[in-house]
């Protein structure tokens, strides 16, 4: 069902670029924002006194149909994945985790089995491809970015939710002490990197969360 949602959303973004690209060839602007395309282009090849070409105004058309078929398709899958949630305890409880909403939950689920078979949280962020790789000469340790290596469907989901929770903390008065800190690594490594870090302490926190069978507590900042 994820390898599905996946694919779906792939497909549907290129099919958009296209017709924002085709688009803009005619000096027609689209803004960035999936739900924006289909109601504007409908509205383009529906005027009568706009200039699109008659022949481009059925391929246009068509391929509305496409992205309106494949968001149906998404919100089913979505639906699905929501049901069967309710039917897994382990989601609820890495649902608790700042930054981890249900596609993640459900992915981390379905794609891992059972947390325990990692032996760390460590091996378990690897997994994802979310350690750095680390460099080291004359006694000194230094860590570089990260290896990439794993499953690149979950370390895109926890990058993903990694943004979130930092555009989340950043409206924040008064941040946890997570939040805090995720705050903290995007302000000295830079955004990228930054977000890295926060996406592995993530995967950590999972891991921590589904091998003790707990939910994820917050803890405000120690004053």
């Amino acid at each position: 069902l994820h390898r599905a949602r996946s694919k779906w959303m792939q497909t549907r973004t290129a099919t958009i670029n296209t017709v924002r690209g085709l688009l803009r060839e005619l000096g027609v602007f689209i803004p960035v924002g999936a739900k924006k395309v289909v109601p504007l282009v409908h509205g383009y090849i529906g005027d009568a006194q706009s200039e699109c070409p008659d022949a481009l105004r059925p391929v246009l058309m068509t391929m509305c149909e496409e992205i309106r078929a494949l968001e149906q398709s998404i919100n089913e899958a979505e639906a699905q994945l929501k049901a069967l949630a309710k039917e897994l305890p382990m989601v609820a409880q890495l649902l608790t985790i700042p930054g981890i909403g249900l596609i993640t939950a459900t992915a981390l689920v379905a794609f891992v089995g059972d947390a325990r078979r990692f032996k760390n949280a460590r091996r378990f962020a690897s997994y994802q491809g979310l350690t750095p790789k680390e460099n080291s000469s004359g006694g000194r340790r230094r860590l570089g970015r990260i290896s990439k290596q794993g499953n690149s469907y979950l370390r895109h989901l926890l990058i993903r939710g990694a943004r979130s929770m930092l555009r989340a903390a950043k409206t924040k008065t008064q941040p946890d002490r997570l939040r805090s800190w995720a705050l903290d690594k995007a302000a000295s490594r830079g955004p990228h990197k930054g977000t890295a870090a926060v996406a592995n302490k993530l995967a950590r926190i999972a891991w921590a969360i589904w091998t003790k069978n707990t939910q994820y507590r917050s803890e405000a900042v120690a004053a």
